[in-house]
């Protein structure tokens, strides 16, 4: 039997592109959906038929029937939260006992991670991050301290009370001494997770087994990013970065699966850019426009209700993204949102002192030498929501799309003109691969 293949969708700008409708919409191709990175920092909302759903550990794929939902080892799992979410899943009719899976050797988020990360970013001089303070960074901390506490520890309820017994003397002291924190009682957190350890069990996999097996049996399996490119630990703006791999190759770290089983990268953008937190945004805009591209594109965090920064479209950071990530097909998410606008600002270029420069800068400060050269296109003044077929843009729209397509390095396969699975456009050479992807199966379009 051929083996089955493989698309990895991930962010190609610093997260929030919307990747969560575009996971749930081709997850409609795929056997298995796996979420290989990040934690519940990371909120992706998806409406169906009206209704919204905010996701934040479990992957899109859980809301398509007969798709296996996976939490890989690369994400951090905060239990409590977990469950909360498995929750909200049952109670909204969702199938999820049976359907969802969490590998045994993902690291666990406890309580005192929180503490440690909020002390860090409150601390007086510490330069702010922007994180949403939920323990991401802390927990990954200790992974790679290798002192932290995996799900298969979980379980273990010996191993567990001594873990969290030890960790509460440590970072007490820690916290303390450096934030004057009150300390964190570890009887009754051993109480909380040991139960929450008991719900979690039926779920718990080993799943880079799981998918492994799913491939070899011919079916197609979808990983799904978390944040965007310019988040990555490794190849965004440091230290305005999140803790994990955002990028295509945490994929293959993040679920256990082998770099050559990876078939195709799909890379999500807006038609414009957006940022939250602090750190570099070389086209953000300050004026009105900023303020009309977040009232209409309702640019506030899924997870934290920050407003986001608004710009316009990087290409050079596009094509960064291209190169980094290996990006076969471009995704182009909230074109409906420039409806309205007489001319659309696109930054073509970069330079430095005076000089242009085709790489991005390794410094977060290196930014502030940055000066983009920008092209101005114009608007279409025309409603483009809701519209599924690319001939019926306004042609200034299409223009729009085709010019960002040629100068980015791949090709567009999808564009979203709207929150909902139907407010979709399929390109006719994407369908076609989704199709083989699918062995000749059923496509995602919208019926």
């Amino acid at each position: 039997m051929k083996r089955g293949k493989t698309v990895v969708v991930i962010g190609a700008q610093w997260g929030d592109e919307g990747k969560g409708k575009i996971v749930d919409v081709l997850s409609e191709n795929f056997s298995v959906v796996a979420r290989y990175a990040g934690g519940h920092n990371a909120g992706h909302t998806v409406i169906i038929k009206g209704k919204k759903f905010v996701l934040q550990l479990v992957p899109c794929g859980v809301l398509r029937k007969g798709c296996r939902a996976v939490i890989g080892n690369g994400v951090v799992l905060d239990p409590l939260a977990f469950l909360k979410e498995v929750n909200m899943l049952r109670e909204a009719g969702v199938q999820v006992d049976r359907n969802l899976f969490v590998s045994n050797r993902a690291h666990v988020i406890l309580p005192y991670h929180r503490m440690i990360e909020m002390g860090a970013e409150n601390a007086p001089g510490r330069v702010k991050i922007g994180t949403t303070s939920r323990g991401i960074g802390p927990a990954y901390e200790d992974k790679m301290g290798r002192r932290g506490l995996r799900v298969a520890d979980l379980l273990d309820s010996r191993l567990l009370k001594t873990t969290i017994e030890n960790a509460c003397r440590e970072k007490n002291m820690i916290a303390h001494a450096l934030f004057n924190s009150e300390p964190l009682d570890s009887d009754s957190m051993y109480q909380e997770y040991a139960q929450a350890a008991k719900e979690i069990a039926p779920f718990v996999a080993d799943t880079a087994l799981l998918i492994n097996k799913a491939i070899a049996a011919g079916e197609p399996v979808m990983f799904e990013g978390a944040q965007g490119t310019m988040l990555d630990i490794d190849h965004g703006t440091y230290p305005f970065v999140t803790s994990s791999s955002a990028t295509s190759g945490g994929a293959v770290t993040g679920t256990g699966v082998a770099p050559n089983a990876i078939t195709s990268v799909i890379g999500v953008t807006k038609a414009y850019c957006t940022r939250v937190g602090g750190g570099p945004f070389p086209t953000e805009s300050h004026d009105a426009v900023a303020d009309q591209l977040r009232a209409r594109g309702n640019e506030y965090g899924a997870v934290t209700g920050r407003p986001r920064r608004c710009g316009w479209i990087d290409l050079p950071l596009l094509r960064y993204a291209q190169m980094i990530n290996g990006v076969n097909w471009w995704v182009v998410t909230k074109l409906d949102v420039l409806d309205e606008l007489d001319e659309i600002p696109v930054a073509v270029g970069y330079k430095v002192n005076g000089k242009k420069t085709a790489g991005l800068p390794a410094l977060a400060t290196g930014y502030e030498q940055v000066e983009c050269t920008y092209e101005k296109m114009p608007g279409w003044k025309k409603s483009t929501a809701g519209i599924t077929t690319f001939d019926k843009l306004p042609q200034k729209a299409q223009e729009y799309l085709r010019f960002i397509e040629k100068e980015s390095g791949a090709r567009i396969g999808m564009v979203s003109t709207g929150p909902d699975r139907e407010q979709t456009i399929f390109l006719p050479e994407f369908e076609a691969e989704l199709s083989s992807l699918n062995n000749g199966g059923k496509t995602a379009r919208a019926k």
